[in-house]
């Protein structure tokens, strides 16, 4: 991979609310969760064993985690951070049940479960769920909104039915929900979740390559592949109608070392490559539901 610096930043604007939806727990603060008697039971029960369990991987309860979500093998993996920085698959349960079949939620009333990149904050849970716990996903997220794709209040809940969520047993919920919960108590700001039609390797996609949605998988690929290659959940943002990833590592940056700069480069140089000779100028939109991030920069490549 070429070295990649920032040549010039002009007109960065950017807000805490912005920052936070990148996902970044280093930039973390104590935030208030919200509960119920009925999750103080579920966390009481659950939380002991979970500990344990953590501890013989060489894990602990309370760090940052990591959601991702496999609609065809019905699967919901829950990833933890260890002492490396990187993250370690935990536990991977079974899904009880989603609507409908592979592909995005497009509009309200499909009865269609949605695929992207989403992040969930602890205003998004629900401990007083009429499916007995929940989290709401954040569609539709910036990607969704610029497409016009519509409806709403999509969870990951317990009591084993759907109409557009990835529903769990309750026993399995109860587990999701005191590892979400334990993170964010802890100071993780908002976890990424990540949903696929599927387990995106070569093989799989060559299989569904005649799908109407083959070019939209092929985006969530990239999301895909990143993760795979470094343990670490990539940088999501939003442009011309397609997500952009960057990790952590893939920016080499010659200037101060604040966060607006540092999500600025990492997104700015994405874009370069991907662009293969278009235009340097983007508008990048973080993928939550906040104002528009604007930033008009100059990349320079050595070599290039």
């Amino acid at each position: 991979m070429k070295s990649i610096r920032l040549g010039v930043m002009r007109n960065w604007v950017v807000g805490a609310a912005v920052i936070l939806s990148f996902g970044l727990a280093e930039f973390s603060q104590a935030f208030e969760i919200p509960t119920s008697p009925r999750a103080r039971a579920a966390v009481t029960k659950v939380e002991p064993t979970l500990a344990r369990d953590l501890r013989v991987v060489g894990l602990q309860l309370g760090a940052p985690l990591f959601i991702r979500v496999f609609k065809k093998s019905a699967e919901l993996e829950v990833w933890v951070e260890d002492r490396t920085g990187r993250y370690s698959l935990f536990r991977t349960y079974d899904i009880c049940d989603y609507s409908g079949r592979l592909g995005p939620k497009i509009k309200q009333g499909d009865m269609q479960s949605p695929e992207g990149f989403y992040y969930v904050t602890a205003e998004q849970l629900n401990p007083q769920s009429y499916f007995h716990l929940s989290f709401n996903l954040g569609y539709p997220n910036a990607f969704d909104q610029g497409l016009g794709r519509t409806g709403g209040n999509l969870m990951i809940h317990g009591d084993c039915v759907s109409t557009g969520c990835y529903a769990m047993t309750d026993d399995k919920i109860e587990e999701i929900y005191t590892l979400v919960e334990s993170a964010l108590r802890r100071g993780q700001r908002d976890f990424p979740v990540h949903v696929f039609p599927f387990r995106m390797t070569d093989r799989a996609m060559y299989r569904f390559r005649r799908s109407p949605w083959i070019d939209f998988w092929h985006n969530l690929k990239q999301g895909y592949d990143l993760f795979e290659q470094d343990r670490r959940p990539p940088f999501v943002a939003v442009t011309n109608d397609r997500y952009v990833f960057a990790t952590p590592d893939d920016v080499q940056i010659r200037i101060a070392d604040d966060v607006e700069a540092r999500i600025a480069a990492r997104m700015a140089a994405n874009l370069n490559r991907s662009a293969k000779g278009k235009s340097k100028r983007a508008d990048i939109k973080p993928i939550r539901d906040v104002e528009p991030v604007k930033a008009s920069m100059g990349i320079q490549i050595p070599g290039e």
